[in-house]
């Protein structure tokens, strides 16, 4: 066994990017780390898996938090991370089937794109997005600078303070809606200012903008400009950079070594691995709050809090997938595409009515043969819906949801159907297998609205010395958020 006051100073259940996030901030710290991950690959639910000889992102998805001043573009630079990021426009595509609206880098002409795409109201389009932006540059700056979030020292309190008057315009938006927020601007009845929010806020926030919490909603609409970037090879190489910068600034990083318990003894953690027990001081859980309580003893204390916040996961998202090896049209863009796909306004952008695809670029390695592209095609199924369904009845539910994708794809990405050289379906439980997310969960607590939501904000460790990570705690969803709280984790630990 390895001791904690000799050995692990911090373990670090999960590479998920809360994970690495903790571990290389402990590292900063001068602390002995050791990683435990249960699969032979890291990056948890932004992953790159291989099947079949071809390489697919776990989800489809776009990643943000790559220019200098923010984590992920700071950790390339101060680590010599060799990773190659291509700065894609446009960023992604809404196709409805009243259009096509391009998210360009440029805001100005985006904002005439969306003009044009809603058709009417272009003052009310503008001045809505005008203000989007002035909510989003406030919340934005405390993912640009990680000691602004809990904890808090003296600098930071020093720093809130001088920034307090400008907090006040967030004070009539906490515990309302996104929509109560389009109101102001006459666009809650627009469809299609609707639906563009909607595919907007179903794959940050995790919620429809009638139900969204407006503070988030607004930041998370403003992650297009905010350092996004495609992750040449996959998502995955970047996770696996990090795991490299890890080891060689001394850290353990075991893979596969799937942690089968954890309790306390004295002062210490005791870890039950297929290796073996080891010891350490403190532990950072890269898990959802449902996979940590299943490690501890039924007494634990920590038990009634993980029971509270896995309740507020069930009632979030599972997804089904389309993973495929295509023919890319002759006038495809060498760069990587990602799309987002409404088939009907009037429905609810779930079970495959909404779909989003993350296509792989020319230049992304061996992923896929010379000449072809990998696509990740994602739609939310809701998993309380879906609970109770029997082993026959799920599974013609899930091949119902997939063939409403294929028609999704056949209608309105026409071009990427022309020569589909290989697929392979997902369901939730296969996206549990691929990412150890238990249900095949994912996207952490819907952002809903409601007070609730800022509960968590200054919440510490779940028990002295062992804290969650991940994207079911504060500040929640996409990898540059769940990097950030593993970061703020370890300093509440230490």
């Amino acid at each position: 066994m390895s001791s904690g006051s000799g050995g692990i100073d911090l373990a670090v259940i999960g590479s998920g990017f809360g994970g690495l996030g903790a571990a290389l901030r402990a590292l900063e710290r001068g602390r002995t780390v050791t990683v435990f991950e249960a699969l032979n690959y890291p990056g948890g639910c932004a992953s790159t898996f291989q099947h079949k000889g071809y390489r697919f992102e776990a989800g489809a998805t776009l990643f943000s938090g790559f220019d200098p001043h923010q984590p992920f573009g700071r950790w390339l630079e101060e680590l010599g991370l060799e990773v190659a990021l291509d700065r894609i426009d446009p960023l992604v595509e809404v196709r409805t089937p009243r259009g096509a609206l391009s998210v360009v880098r440029d805001r100005a002409e985006f904002a005439e794109r969306l003009c044009a795409f809603v058709g009417e109201r272009p003052d009310r389009v503008r001045a809505f997005l005008s203000y989007q932006h002035r909510i989003a540059d406030l919340l934005w700056g405390l993912f640009e600078d990680p000691l602004l979030l809990p904890p808090l020292g003296f600098g930071s309190l020093r720093t809130h303070l001088r920034r307090s008057p400008r907090y006040l315009r967030l004070l009539r938006l906490v515990g309302r809606p996104l929509r109560k927020v389009l109101a102001r601007f006459d666009l809650e009845d627009c469809v299609p200012m609707r639906s563009y929010l909607d595919a907007v806020c179903q794959i940050t926030v995790q919620a429809s903008s009638e139900e969204a919490e407006a503070p988030f909603a607004l930041a998370a609409m403003d992650y297009f400009w905010r350092g996004t970037g495609h992750v040449r090879g996959g998502i995955g190489v970047l996770a696996e950079a990090l795991v490299g910068a890890l080891r060689e600034r001394g850290a353990e990083v075991r893979m596969p070594d799937a942690v089968r318990g954890l309790r306390r003894e004295g002062r210490d953690w005791v870890l039950t691995t297929r290796s073996g027990e080891h010891r350490a001081s403190q532990v950072a859980a890269n898990l959802l709050p449902q996979g940590l309580a299943g490690l501890l003893p039924d007494e634990s204390s920590a038990a009634p809090r993980l029971e509270r916040l896995a309740e507020r996961v069930r009632g979030g998202w599972g997804a089904c997938m389309l993973y495929r090896v295509v023919q890319p049209p002759a006038d495809a863009p060498p760069k990587a595409r990602h799309l987002q796909m409404v088939q009907n306004e009037a429905q609810p952008f779930l079970e495959g009515n909404h779909l989003f695809a993350s296509i792989s670029g020319a230049a992304d390695g061996d992923r896929s043969p010379a000449g072809t592209r990998t696509m990740t095609v994602s739609t939310h199924v809701p998993l309380a819906r879906w609970r109770d369904l029997g082993p026959d009845a799920l599974a013609a539910k899930v091949e119902a949801v997939q063939d409403r994708m294929r028609a999704g794809l056949a209608a309105l990405a026409p071009e990427w159907e022309q020569d589909v050289a290989f697929e392979t379906s997902g369901s939730p439980r296969t996206f549990e297998r691929f990412t150890r997310r238990a249900e095949g969960l994912v996207g952490g607590i819907p952002r809903r609205a409601g007070l609730r939501q800022y509960l968590d904000v200054f919440s510490g460790p779940v028990a002295p010395g062992l804290a969650l990570v991940g994207d079911s705690v504060f500040p929640g969803q996409s990898t540059l958020a769940a990097a950030l709280g593993g970061h703020r984790a370890v300093d509440r630990l230490l």
